[in-house]
């Protein structure tokens, strides 16, 4: 059963037991009313012929000490016919009947509950009928009599029978009208969990970026508003998923293409040796390929296996100057002559771990070797920033430069934007994967800045461990 349906079905539940409850009660409350109205009139007027046959029994003249029964009848008598509809019964001490009109009630069982002033009454069903009895005892001339009488109440009856008739139509005249309006009403309270139904299915039939409309600011609007935030962040999160199946899917395609080509030329140089009786030249050159393809297979080995181990890593960054990552690279590109490396930094402290940084500034520096043109300027500036807060390390070239479409991509394993003089110089397009995979482990990220024809340059920040100003440091 939908849930509105149940909505509906538990209000006209409610409200017919409310309508019937209250209706019950209120009907009942006026029958009360009218019952207690009739019988204190019911009352009064015993007591009213009290007074008159006593007053009735004293004005006969009496021959007699006791009043006679035959005096008795006809006062009863003259009081039944000075009152329309009234009926009355006068008994004797002993019950024996002296008077009574027709179609009055038998039994005189109701007379052991009178005494001497005490007035009692019942209500009794008779012939069809309701009836108020009362009766009271008289002391007239030395004679106990009983007077009692009956008051048709019948109509009081019938009011209510009529209440509730009534009543019952009324309630469910509103039942129905009331049902219609919580139809609509129920319907509209559940608007939002149909949109939200809509919105689960439709991202169930695979259509992520469907939002459900939120149409009120009630607990229904926030329970909207936050399914949408959770959808957001789930189609953000399967973004993420597809794009990591697509890089794993690029990568495995670019790993098994770079692997293949360098495979290709050793197994054919090899087959080559093998098969056939060549000259020392021949001999030295097929060697040598196949020397220089076995260490770019070890190279992109390698750094594939640092790529690794990176992303598993727990770093332990320590202060240590950034002199020492200078004073390594001049080491490490002094025999270089084909390229002039220029060193220009400030003097300062950093928070890393100095391993990796060296490893990320040695491929910076190859990177930008191999970009450029023999006897160009590869440029290694370091800076303490404005704030003083962080250290900018940055390495510049004026080779071929990078396209705009390509620098998103340059950090993506095994891609390079120019693949022929990469692999000529063994390089496997790893490089820059390592580096930004080291730069996460310090909370930094490598920014790159290319002009095609005229240049790139690589930049990263460093916390600083301490400022000090001190002169600025220039080597070429």
């Amino acid at each position: 059963m939908k849930f509105s349906y149940k909505i509906l079905l538990c209000s006209i539940m409610i409200m017919a037991a409310a309508f019937g409850i209250g209706g019950y009660f209120f009907v009942n409350y006026v029958f009360e009313t009218s019952m207690d109205r009739e019988i204190r009139q019911a009352m009064d007027e015993s007591s009213i012929l009290q007074f008159a046959f006593e007053t009735a029994a004293l004005n006969i003249p009496s021959k007699y000490a006791l009043l006679q029964d035959s005096t008795i009848e006809e006062i009863g008598l003259n009081l039944e016919n000075s009152g329309e509809g009234r009926l009355l019964r006068i008994s004797d001490e002993n019950r024996v009947t002296l008077y009574a009109s027709d179609g009055f009630v038998e039994g005189t069982e109701f007379l052991s509950g009178i005494g001497a002033q005490t007035r009692v009454y019942q209500v009794i069903p008779f012939g069809g009928h309701y009836y108020v009895q009362t009766g009271t005892m008289l002391n007239v001339m030395d004679r106990i009599l009983y007077l009692e009488t009956m008051k048709d109440v019948t109509e009081v009856f019938a009011e209510r029978s009529q209440g509730f008739s009534v009543y019952r139509r009324l309630t469910l005249v509103m039942l129905i009208s009331s049902s219609v309006a919580m139809l609509f009403i129920s319907f509209w309270l559940t608007r939002p969990i149909r949109l939200l139904t809509q919105a689960t299915r439709k991202m169930t039939e695979g259509d992520y970026g469907y939002r459900a409309e939120q149409i009120s600011q009630d607990e229904m609007g926030q329970l909207t508003s936050d399914f949408n935030r959770m959808a957001e962040a789930l189609e953000e999160n399967i973004h993420k998923l597809e794009h990591e199946v697509r890089a794993r899917e690029d990568f495995i395609a670019a790993f098994s293409h770079e692997l293949k080509t360098p495979l290709t030329a050793i197994i054919g140089y090899a087959d080559l040796l093998r098969s056939r009786r060549l000259d020392e030249e021949k001999r030295f050159l097929s060697a040598n390929y196949i020397y220089t393809e076995g260490k770019r297979l070890e190279t992109m080995s390698l750094r594939l296996l640092d790529i690794i181990v990176t992303k598993r890593y727990e770093l332990e960054a320590q202060p240590f100057g950034v002199e020492t990552l200078f004073d390594y690279l001049r080491d490490m590109y002094a025999g270089k002559e084909e390229i002039r490396l220029v060193f220009d930094f400030q003097e300062g402290r950093v928070r890393a771990e100095a391993d990796l940084i060296k490893t990320v500034l040695l491929n910076l520096v190859d990177n930008a070797c191999k970009a450029s043109d023999p006897g160009s300027v590869v440029e290694v500036h370091g800076e303490r920033t404005e704030r003083g807060d962080h250290y900018l390390f940055a390495v510049k070239d004026y080779g071929t430069g990078i396209p705009e479409e390509e620098c998103r991509k340059i950090t993506e394993a095994f891609y390079m934007v120019d693949k022929s003089r990469s692999r000529s110089r063994n390089g496997a397009g790893l490089g820059l994967a390592l580096c930004v995979e080291i730069l996460k482990l310090h909370g930094s990220e490598l920014k790159i800045e290319s002009t095609l024809g005229e240049g790139s340059c690589f930049s990263f920040l460093l916390p600083c461990e301490e400022v000090k100003d001190r002169e600025q440091k220039t080597d070429h």
